[in-house]
């Protein structure tokens, strides 16, 4: 199974670079690392004491995530969708088979330590470059919709949120041997479907 990994800060456009490619080539599947943040009193308290609690490691479930990685991995199907309820901090379960995966996308501010996890395993790594102030619209509008944050809440937590994402990964990060392609704004999906699938 062809394996491409997709990171980049908070809004710069992983999760709709990610639909492109499953649009244009529909026998792939998207694990969005976005929903697997851990839920109940650890998620619920942590914020409290922890500046960036949702950008930082501490905060994702990887255990979950990986048991659903490596179940599609070896199967090549899938058998469960989750999505992360950021306020009320829970994972919802929706019972959604998906056969014959030749692909696995693995999107999202963890997508990069995740990858470091893996060994003797080949994939593609698409690292996206976009403009701070770009991202900070996106992020902003996002969470005032669908995170119940307000205007200024939402701009501090993005600019902690780039802080730690630069911080934590520093230029030539990724551990495997792996090809590694920079998306700007201006790339073209078909040159990048080429890249991927040639």
């Amino acid at each position: 199974m062809k394996l491409i990994f997709i990171s980049g800060p908070s809004g710069s456009g992983k999760t709709t670079l990610s639909n492109q490619i499953i649009k244009k080539n529909k026998n792939g599947i998207v694990l969005s690392t976005d929903n697997y943040y851990k839920t109940g009193l650890i998620s619920r308290l942590l914020p409290k004491y922890v500046e960036g609690f949702f950008d930082r490691s501490i905060s994702f479930n990887n255990k979950l995530f990986k048991k659903d990685f490596d179940f599609i991995y070896k199967n090549g199907i899938s058998i469960c969708d989750r999505y992360y309820n950021f306020e009320k901090k829970t994972i919802q379960n929706i019972l959604n088979q998906t056969d014959n995966i030749s692909f696995l996308i693995v999107e999202g501010i963890f997508a990069k330590e995740f990858s470091n996890t893996l060994n003797n395993k080949d994939f593609i790594f698409l690292e996206i470059k976009a403009k701070k102030n770009e991202c900070m619209k996106r992020v902003v509008q996002r969470d005032i919709k669908e995170r119940g944050k307000d205007k200024k809440q939402a701009e501090n937590d993005f600019l902690k949120s780039w802080s730690i994402y630069y911080d934590k990964f520093k230029p030539n990060g990724i551990k495997n041997n792996t090809n590694k392609l920079i998306i700007e704004k201006n790339s073209d999906i078909d040159n990048i479907l080429k890249k991927l699938f040639n």
